[in-house]
């Protein structure tokens, strides 16, 4: 993940620094460590919250995005969003995502849970129709896709007996994000952030929560929090993304799947979107700036 950015100035001793500060080797683990390693959810999560703003800062170093253009992450992403915006300090949104990360993880240890993505359907007809079955609709994520979370067995049982006119598939995670699962991990994150001090956002901030700008970085930061046991809403944050005339798209590294849910979701209104998955794309951006 880490080795194509490492190359570019101050990104190695920025990471070093990243690294001491959530107490893990994010050099080691962005660039050597194996695929078993990083997906557990207490490395995975500070290293796509490090990436992310490793890759903004050197996007501002070359294409800079305007003052006033919005940020919005999901789920974790929205850590990273936190510090583009001014909430948090890089150090300290990178801190707390390892210990989100560890924390998510202990909780999913307590009991089997999963995660499973709905595709197709009418959304309210699913979402109804997880309920049902005692799940949670825990991202809607928009673009005909809604994630359930839950316990393992009920995972297990709706891939195999699909609500009618869907497709599902099983999700390969630790357990049930965003739900009462991770209770857990909520109090643990909320301690972990008395300590910190947000500042007010200095660019148009969206909120997974229910996809509306937050002008405070103190209610920013209990939103980041409690947003662990709650759904992601990412369609409502489309929505709101549109709501401020946003027509252009750039998704920070590791870059792919927003771009996707984006093109499908919001056709014909964004027009251009970029992921930026190496330094190749930072190039491309300054040759459009340039032109």
């Amino acid at each position: 993940m880490f080795t194509p950015w490492l190359d570019l100035d101050g990104a190695r001793e920025r990471v070093a620094q990243w690294s001491e500060r959530a107490e893990l080797d994010l050099l080691r683990l962005g660039t050597e460590a194996e695929a078993d390693e990083i997906q557990d959810t207490a490395i995975a999560q500070p290293l796509i919250v490090a990436l992310s703003l490793l890759t903004f800062e050197h996007l501002q170093a070359t294409a800079p995005v305007p003052a006033d253009a919005p940020v919005a992450g999901h789920s974790v992403g929205e850590l990273a969003a936190a510090a583009i915006a001014g909430v948090l300090q890089p150090e300290d949104a990178v801190a707390l995502a390892a210990v989100r990360g560890a924390e998510m993880a202990k909780a999913c240890a307590l009991e089997p849970t999963s995660m499973a993505a709905v595709m197709l359907g009418d959304p309210e007809q699913v979402v109804a129709w997880l309920e049902g079955q005692g799940l949670t609709a825990a991202n809607r994520n928009g673009a005909g896709q809604i994630v359930a979370s839950g316990a393992a067995d009920t995972i297990e049982k709706i891939v195999a007996e699909p609500l009618e006119g869907t497709k599902i598939r099983a999700l390969k995670v630790a357990g049930a994000f965003h739900t009462h699962y991770m209770a857990p991990a909520e109090k643990a994150m909320r301690a972990h952030a008395a300590g910190l001090t947000p500042a007010d956002p200095v660019r148009p901030l969206l909120s997974n929560a229910d996809g509306t700008v937050v002008t405070s970085g103190a209610e920013y930061l209990s939103r980041l929090v409690s947003q662990v046991t709650r759904p992601v809403r990412w369609d409502l944050t489309m929505d709101g993304l549109v709501s401020l005339g946003v027509t252009r798209t750039i998704e920070l590294a590791p870059a792919g799947t927003l771009t996707g849910l984006v093109k499908r979701q919001l056709k014909g209104v964004v027009t251009t979107t970029t992921a930026l998955k190496t330094p190749a794309e930072l190039a491309a951006l300054r040759q459009e700036d340039a032109s």
